[in-house]
């Protein structure tokens, strides 16, 4: 028997099929730990269950694919269906639930999940809150820029030509008479006052974080941040992508894929040549991009390589296609050391 179930933030739908395909039973289960309990049991009631596939095991469906795993039933990640197939046949929970189990008797658009039960789920949710940290004192800078530039007169000038730093520090020790704040020059000064405690705030926030995550990366990782050019956020993003159970990433070559960075055929007619992936995860990628710009920087080996390749008649993008597949190599050999001593 196979299963499918198809994810929301409440309930969960679920379908179950015979190995040819045919529907034995769908059914609604709440999304709470009884119901996702429930689910495992209610799916091997047709009998011995092979496979479930499950939409959204990152996110809705989390909760789940650990039951079903407890339970000893093979998940598989579903896409959800295209624009074309929704068009073609139409869409709703009990439709969604039966393509998800169909996608996996095919083995069509699935991939193994993440268990996110070690030490990168708690690297990925640190990433999360430093990356909003990170946007939030972005959107205040901007925000405290443009307050200087609508200040009035004598403030603007008092404040202009400062570098960040002693221009916050002295936003911070701004004093604005708290009973006159009907006038612009003492409303705008408690306006910049907030605005530069709250930066502040937020860099103190986004050190702490940067600690925690030094020590928690290093730990789980120690060989992939040995690496040239890969610091703690290259290898968590890294770290992150590949998951907590490397057996997932069943070769280099399906990583390479994962990250975008696996080149394709380009070629017609006398043109023989390959170009850049634009699929896969774009954080991956972009890190890895990182590391060939460091590397072509300070890397002896790599300023060879990029003389030698631009002699040969590739262009800049095409050396750094090579090198991020080339990187890409080394990292995944780094993590799968580093995690099988997690495992």
């Amino acid at each position: 028997m196979f299963g499918g179930v198809d994810t929301h933030t409440d309930t969960h739908h679920a379908a179950a099929l015979d190995h040819l395909g045919r529907l034995l039973g769908d059914a609604e289960f709440p999304a709470t730990p009884d119901g996702c309990a429930q689910l495992p049991g209610w799916l091997t009631g047709f009998g011995p269950i092979a496979t479930v596939g499950v939409e959204g095991t990152g996110s809705y469906g989390k909760q789940l694919a650990i039951s079903l795993r407890q339970h000893g039933i093979q998940v598989r990640e579903v896409s959800r269906p295209d624009r074309r197939t929704r068009r073609s046949h139409g869409k709703s929970d009990v439709i969604d639930a039966i393509n998800a189990a169909r996608a996996v008797i095919s083995d069509d658009k699935t991939a193994t999940p993440k268990t996110a039960d070690g030490p990168i789920e708690s690297i990925r949710a640190l990433r999360i809150v430093r990356g909003g940290a990170v946007k939030a004192r972005t959107a205040a800078r901007n925000e405290l820029t443009n307050l200087i530039t609508t200040a009035p007169a004598a403030l603007r000038e008092a404040l202009r030509g400062k570098q960040p730093k002693a221009l916050l520090t002295a936003c911070t020790a701004l004093e604005p008479d708290l009973t006159q704040l009907a006038s612009p020059t003492h409303g705008t000064m408690l306006a910049l006052r907030s605005m530069a405690e709250r930066i502040a705030a937020l860099n103190q926030q986004i050190t702490q974080l940067d600690k925690h995550l030094d020590r928690l990366v290093t730990a789980t990782a120690p060989t992939l941040v040995g690496l040239l050019g890969i610091g703690t956020d290259v290898a968590g993003q890294l770290l992150v992508t590949a998951g907590d159970n490397p057996q997932r990433l069943h070769s280099e070559a399906a990583f390479a894929k994962l990250c975008g960075v696996a080149p394709l055929p380009a070629s017609s007619g006398r043109t023989d040549r390959h170009r850049l992936n634009k699929g896969g995860e774009r954080q991956a990628n972009r890190v890895l991009h990182i590391v060939a710009v460091v590397r072509l920087r300070y890397c002896p080996r790599t300023k060879a390589y990029l003389q030698r390749r631009t002699e040969q008649g590739l262009t800049k993008r095409d050396i750094l296609r090579c090198l991020k597949r080339y990187i890409l190599r080394e990292a995944h050999t780094a993590i799968m050391k580093d995690l099988a001593q997690h495992a």
